[in-house]
């Protein structure tokens, strides 16, 4: 072949290759891109700033997190999923954030009922507490709460109460996101008996669940009227140092406002804030009793809200000013208080009840709407945890916590705006599947990551010992 040829034959072989690549490469442009799972076909209730609601539509998933959500056609285009959940006839929402619990006092639901919040805790809860929470009851308890939530689709709850590193492992080994919050208290309490000792097991604490995908480790003074000055002093360094968040529970009842304004001169948002307690990492639970500048307070220094309506309404507590915080721009989330002063972890309760109550207290039946329920329990309880970033809606780049909610029930039968559907009508046990940080915790009505009947089978071995203990025997 002469070198002329060999050119002429080089030249025609490069142009082959470049056809053929050109040809290819629109099919490798358009092939899907593998992710590890897509929910398809629900309602899609997005809870962004825009409240997209997408019907028959799709959220896919890779690594935890969500990267894309749109029609189910749109997904099913640009994605190849590995497993997909059939969410057709469903909402897909966010997972629900309860935002204020105790949750291993699922031991003592029912435990102490019809009483004011004083009574209640001084003459049965703490006696209670002293002589049956151990870690292994704490375990037991946490056990039982988590399962509980998982059902009725909470995917994050924050958490305060004692041996709170051993609830962090509890609730990792079940794959759910807690901001979990070790009790602090100017009195002895089942795991650490001195201040000091409390203060070393938190800074351990905090410590060793940083940078955890699910567990957010927090101090939890547990009140202003139950830690002295002095000590939320501490806490506060603490928080500053360590950047911990601060788990409180502040302006519950008349009584505790009464008791801190005779005992420092102020109210109790007010006290807090000229001993420079109040931050951006603040999480307060009930504020029931604001005055218009401890709300502005709030929201000056970005603390964080959590209305808690069926224990403040079953403790007669009071109705928290929920409208004039979300006017103010404060943060507000929703929670259900621990099990023993509800008596349940149902969000979907809380929803309803918080939408009416406050059209009651109000006289106004436009204030708290049902979507405006519905953000509490998602999207503004993120803001209140501060965790808005990574949870609350469903979203590009946020972590993938996702609800399959039923809604094809009589009780759901028929539907005409979604968030009235959810809120009014909607159960926890319609609740199908539970997705959290893109992990598959519930499907179809059956917990994959805890054993249902040995936790009940516990519950009831614990329910025995802490009745023998309160009756002396």
């Amino acid at each position: 072949m002469s070198r002329q040829l060999l050119r002429l034959f080089v030249a025609c072989a490069l142009c082959l290759q470049a056809v053929l690549f050109a040809a290819a490469a629109p099919a490798a442009a358009q092939r899907p891109r593998r992710v590890d799972l897509v929910v398809s076909g629900g309602t899609v209730v997005t809870m962004d700033a825009h409240r997209r609601v997408i019907e028959d539509g799709a959220v896919a998933v890779e690594g935890g997190r969500i990267v894309a959500v749109g029609t189910r056609g749109e997904i099913a285009g640009r994605f190849a999923a590995r497993a997909v959940i059939d969410a057709r006839g469903a909402a897909v929402i966010p997972g629900l954030i309860n935002g204020h619990t105790h949750v291993p006092m699922s031991l003592f639901r029912g435990l102490a009922d019809d009483l004011d919040l004083n009574e209640w805790l001084t003459k049965y809860i703490f006696p209670a507490e002293a002589k049956n929470v151990t870690e292994e009851f704490v375990r037991a308890g946490t056990q039982l709460g988590l399962a509980e939530m998982i059902r009725g689709g909470t995917t994050t709850y924050c958490d305060m109460y004692y041996f709170e590193d051993a609830i962090a492992e509890e609730t990792e080994r079940a794959g759910v996101r807690g901001l979990l919050g070790e009790t602090v208290i100017d009195f002895p309490v089942p795991d650490n008996k001195t201040w000091p000792d409390a203060m070393r097991y938190t800074e351990r604490f905090v410590a060793r669940w940083k940078g955890n995908k699910l567990i957010t480790a927090a101090i939890a003074p547990h009140a202003p009227y139950t830690v002295s000055e002095a000590h939320l002093r501490e806490v506060r360094a603490f928080s500053d140092r360590t950047g911990a968040p601060v788990v409180t529970h502040v302006a519950e009842t008349r009584k505790e406002v009464a008791d801190i304004t005779r005992d420092h001169g102020a109210s109790p948002v007010e006290y807090l804030a000229r001993i420079g307690f109040l931050s951006p990492r603040d999480v307060f639970a009930h504020t029931v009793h604001l005055t218009e500048n401890e709300i502005n307070l709030l929201k000056q220094n970005g603390v964080g809200s959590v209305h808690n309506p069926q224990s403040n309404m079953k403790l007669a507590s009071g109705v928290a000013p929920v409208p004039q915080l979300l006017r103010a721009g404060v943060a507000v989330g929703l929670g259900t208080d621990g099990a023993a002063s509800n008596n349940d972890l149902d969000m979907w309760e809380e929803m309803d009840t918080a939408a009416k109550l406050h059209k009651l207290s109000s006289g106004d039946p436009k204030v708290i709407t049902a979507e405006e329920a519905l953000a509490l329990a998602t999207i503004g309880g993120a803001r209140a945890l501060h965790m808005d970033a990574d949870i609350g809606s469903l979203e590009e780049g946020k972590r993938a916590d996702i609800v399959v909610v039923g809604l094809d029930a009589l009780h759901q039968t028929p539907r005409y705006n979604i968030y009235s559907h959810l809120v009014y009508a909607t159960k926890a046990s319609d609740v199908r599947t539970v997705v959290i940080e893109g992990r598959v915790v519930m499907r179809e009505r059956r917990l994959l990551t805890l054993d249902e009947a040995l936790i009940k089978q516990k519950a009831r071995a614990i329910r025995e010992r802490v009745s023998r203990s309160l009756a002396g025997k």
